[in-house]
């Protein structure tokens, strides 16, 4: 079927990208920030640099694989902050209605309103450039989708009846919403939390493009691709690799997100079937 396929080339995907990175000091041939030789500059790949070097001569095929630590922490984690808040925000307004559902529902138009990267460039020229700036920024930024679709699911169960034996049994409103309703909606919260991911990949890629995450000498696939903008006719090479990267990983994610919708979401199968 369809939808399996994609859950397991997404998957699979992902796993060598997470595998890369995880036994990147294994893997990697040399140091990707000390070992730097002026005399390997620029060496297109072959058997000794499978990847080929970048200006500074440093191994490319290194650096890809410690790149995929930044890409896949901050992703990981920036959507990690995004969907608590979403989910705390859009549980709450949904559950406890009146107005701070209102203040909640205009603070997410707003957000919506305004482009994510847009808020993250702001938020990055305030801070310092690195990790933890990152990670800040990105888990700013995205929530607005995960709390919309919180608050939505939780509006359409709030009344069930399990939920209303758990209000006469004197359960706090917080015990219901996370023992009660948080596992009734799981399922879309993950699948949209996975493609959060890609999306988080692609816009920490976009602020190192441009000198606002992670920096130099570091290795992160954006970073990798700015300092590569010189020899893009040249050594065409230390582009590609981070590009592919960057492509591989997120494809992956999209086609896992995609597969989990259709494997969490009965309705989805039977418009399949």
């Amino acid at each position: 079927m369809k939808f399996r396929s994609n859950l397991w080339i997404g998957g699979a995907l992902i796993a060598v990208v997470v595998a890369g990175g995880a036994l990147a000091p294994w893997l990697a041939h040399t140091d990707p920030v000390m070992d730097a030789n002026l005399m390997n500059a620029e060496m297109p790949p072959g058997s000794e640099f499978w990847f080929g070097t970048d200006a500074q001569g440093r191994d490319i095929y290194s650096r890809v694989l410690y790149g995929a630590r930044v890409s896949l922490t901050v992703g990981i984690v920036s959507q990690l902050i995004n969907t608590f808040i979403g989910v705390c925000l859009g549980m709450s307004a949904a559950y406890w209605g009146g107005w701070w559902d209102d203040l909640v529902s205009g603070l997410t138009n707003l957000m919506l309103a305004i482009p994510s990267l847009i808020f993250a460039l702001a938020i990055m020229a305030i801070l310092t450039p690195g990790l933890t700036s990152l990670l800040i920024a990105l888990g700013l930024t995205n929530w607005s989708f995960t709390c919309r679709l919180s608050r939505a699911a939780t509006l359409s169960i709030k009344e069930q009846g399990y939920v209303e034996a758990a209000r006469s049994l004197g359960y706090t409103d917080t015990r219901i919403m996370f023992r009660q309703v948080l596992p009734n909606i799981a399922g879309p919260i993950i699948v949209i939390g996975t493609l959060g991911i890609g999306g988080a990949v692609l816009a920490e890629a976009s602020l190192s493009f441009l000198g606002l995450g992670i920096r130099p000498p570091f290795p992160s696939w954006g970073s990798m691709l700015s300092d590569a903008r010189d020899q893009i006719t040249t050594a065409p090479w230390i582009s590609i690799f981070p590009g592919l990267a960057i492509f591989m990983t997120v494809l992956g994610l999209n086609l896992l997100g995609d597969g989990l919708r259709d494997v969490l979401d009965p309705h989805s199968q039977t418009r399949k079937a």
